[in-house]
């Protein structure tokens, strides 16, 4: 009714100008307040500057209604603009936590969160006539705060965002029934029909309102499929649901692998791109009803739930991984990528809904382990390997603290002579749950809670205890060897580290042998300046698992390495292999021609060494001459193989030490 509108209208207008100087006012007040924390930047000067403009677009805006005589002739017009100003005040406004670092609305910031609460709230109390304009200003700065106040995950700032949109749901009822009022009153003085046109319409608004609301909670605005949110409600609804009708949930938990590459060499916008063609992707091959949604980055979801869920869930990934095989195409360019996929199940896997996505996370993981671009379903020694992972992590400390974890010696002894060449130093763990913990699964722990440095120094203490006492069995020349992986020379100084070790327990560098693969030696960058370092100190280095790599020569020269070390999988039943003895042949044929010692790791039958040593290997280690063993079993073991002579020398200095 044009009458009533007329009467919004004033309603409006009476006041404006008094409120646009009130925002004036706030807004410089709010720059002050920054300004005084040492926190105004250029940012906040911007926003300060576009909250100006708006103000004086509003300004202008009811100005130029008024000069033409617009303003209550066009009753609808005047309100939409008006409204588009308010609008576009509580956008500006909105958009104030988010030009500042860290934004603590409990905190430094509070000042500027009872401002911005204070100004949304005024504007639901003043503007009584027409609720768009009222919600228009104030939604958009409350949405703003609540989403800061959860966003911190901290329980005060959750439990206030709660409050605040509890506050957003009383704000709305508070404008609707003011709006209402206001409009009976004119209506009672008009047609008894106005009153039931203007509420349809203020319900149209409404409703227009809760859907867009609606759709910013629940859906994700670059792909337009569920946000994490969302996903979690329905994969605690459908598991709930299951668990009465006895039927399976299965979900999928896709990576996008190589998405930060794309992203930082095609750019972000490429990397929206690439995710909205994902999403149509999904969309068109999952069609049964199950949920699809981004998990937020570079990962995506999808629920299935009902009979058979499981086989669908596995055809559907499938069908995923061979659809994202094709390029994705975008300006011009195109990129070829891969998805990898961890599958997991309800009942079968898990009991609720954060154990299932527990277990298709464990499921992606092995995935992305593994060979990528495949699916992996949940195997309960997922969970087991986790756990044990989790407790090796727990103990290494502990374990590296007490001398739990040490080392044990493998002898390296000559294959023409028998005479011991040296000892290999191996990390050995016989946790007290789990038992044995493998050398791989000490080393990786170590790596994940960044105690390499720790483990290799208890082990360097040990081969040092061993150097000290060789002079005492007649092996004076003998060094002690210990591996360094090439991934440390990254996360400290080894030179220092076993500088530090080795003048605690007074042995010279040259006692002790430095084993680094062919990994160093691929990327000189990783260790060069470590490994020169160590070369200068006189340590003795060694390349391990020769032959697995592709290490440089002229790196090899320019390094004076003195040994290599053949890897045991070209040794084993090297006897029956004319193969792999035509490849030791070469690999002795260049140690040779480089001046460089020659050391078979895994010999362990008679005739494999025989073989190696008809082939030009001088040094060997392996299970047929001793297994690794502790450091107080090496006196028997050295004792029994060392030559008469040197035997008696040995038992008449330890008599006349006793």
């Amino acid at each position: 009714m044009p009458a009533v509108l007329q009467a919004q209208v004033a309603d409006i207008a009476d006041g404006y100008r008094s409120t646009l100087i009130l925002n004036l006012i706030t807004l410089t007040v709010c720059l002050f307040i920054l300004h005084i924390q040492n926190e105004a930047g250029w940012t906040n000067f911007v926003w300060y500057a576009a909250a100006v403009v708006v103000v004086a677009c509003r300004a202008y805006a009811l100005n130029a209604l008024n000069r033409r005589g617009k303003l209550l002739s066009a009753p609808q017009s005047s309100l939409t603009i008006l409204s588009l100003g308010a609008l576009a005040s509580g956008v500006v406004w909105a958009a104030l936590p988010w030009t500042v670092d860290d934004f603590e609305p409990l905190g430094r910031h509070a000042p500027l969160f009872l401002m911005m609460g204070g100004m949304a709230a005024g504007s639901v109390i003043k503007q009584i006539g027409y609720t768009p304009l009222a919600l228009s200003y104030s939604i958009p700065i409350l949405l703003s705060l609540m989403v800061n106040l959860i966003g911190n995950w901290r329980p005060n700032d959750v439990l206030v965002g709660l409050c605040l949109s509890l506050l957003i749901f009383v704000f709305i009822r508070r404008s609707i029934w003011a709006e209402r009022m206001f409009v009976s009153s004119q209506v009672a003085r008009h047609e008894a029909t106005t009153l039931a046109d203007s509420l349809t319409r203020a319900n149209s608004d409404i409703l227009r309102q809760n859907s867009r609301l609606e759709a910013l909670a629940n859906r994700d605005t670059l792909t337009g499929l569920a946000n994490r949110m969302f996903f979690h409600g329905r994969l605690a609804g459908d598991i709930a649901r299951a668990a009465v009708v006895k039927e399976q949930v299965a979900l999928l938990i896709f990576d996008v692998e190589r998405f930060q590459s794309i992203n930082d060499t095609l750019g972000h916008s490429a990397g929206d791109a690439l995710l909205r063609e994902i999403a149509n992707r999904l969309s068109s091959i999952v069609e049964d009803g199950s949920l699809i949604a981004r998990l937020g980055g570079d990962e995506f979801a999808v629920v299935v739930s009902g009979p058979d869920a499981l086989h669908r869930a596995r055809t559907h990934a499938a069908a995923v991984l061979e659809a994202i095989r094709r390029p994705i195409h975008w300006h011009q360019r195109q990129a070829v990528i891969g998805l990898s996929v961890g599958l997991a199940a309800y009942p079968d896997h898990a009991d609720n809904a954060e154990e299932l996505l527990a277990c298709a996370d464990m499921a992606l993981y092995d995935a992305k382990r593994g060979d990528r671009r495949q699916l992996r379903e949940f195997d309960p020694d997922l969970r087991r390997n986790a756990e044990r992972k989790r407790i090796i992590e727990q103990d290494l400390d502990r374990a590296i603290q007490s001398g739990a974890i040490g080392a044990w010696f493998q002898p390296q002894v000559d294959l023409t002579t028998r005479r011991i060449t040296g000892f290999e130093a191996l990390v050995r763990w016989q946790h007290p749950q789990l038992g044995f913990v493998s050398p791989p699964e000490i080393v990786n722990a170590a790596r994940t809670v960044h105690l390499s440095e720790q483990l290799t120094a208890s082990i360097a203490r040990d081969a040092c205890l061993l150097a000290r006492r060789l002079p005492d069995f007649g092996l004076g020349d003998v060094t002690v060897a210990l591996n360094v992986s090439p991934r440390e020379f990254a996360l400290y100084s080894v030179p220092c580290m076993l500088q530090r070790v080795t003048s605690a327990h007074g042995v010279a560098p040259s006692g002790l042998e430095i084993e680094i693969t062919e990994e160093a030696i691929l990327d000189p960058a990783l260790a060069d300046e470590q490994l020169k370092q160590l070369e200068q100190d006189g340590y003795k280095l060694a390349v391990d698992d020769f032959g697995m790599g592709h290490s440089s020569l002229a790196y090899l020269i320019g390094l004076k390495v003195d040994r290599l070390k053949i890897d045991r999988s070209f040794v084993k039943d090297v006897a029956r292999s004319e193969t792999n003895q035509k490849l030791i042949s070469a690999m002795v044929s260049l140690g040779q021609s480089l001046s460089l010692d020659i050391v078979v790791e895994g010999v362990e039958t008679p005739e494999d060494a025989a073989i190696l040593a008809r082939l030009g290997c001088s040094i060997a280690q392996g299970y047929l001459f001793a297994r690794p063993m502790p450091a107080n079993a090496l006196d028997t073991w050295i004792a029994d193989h060392q030559p008469t002579a040197l035997k008696r020398k040995t038992r008449a200095k330890h008599l006349s030490v006793a």
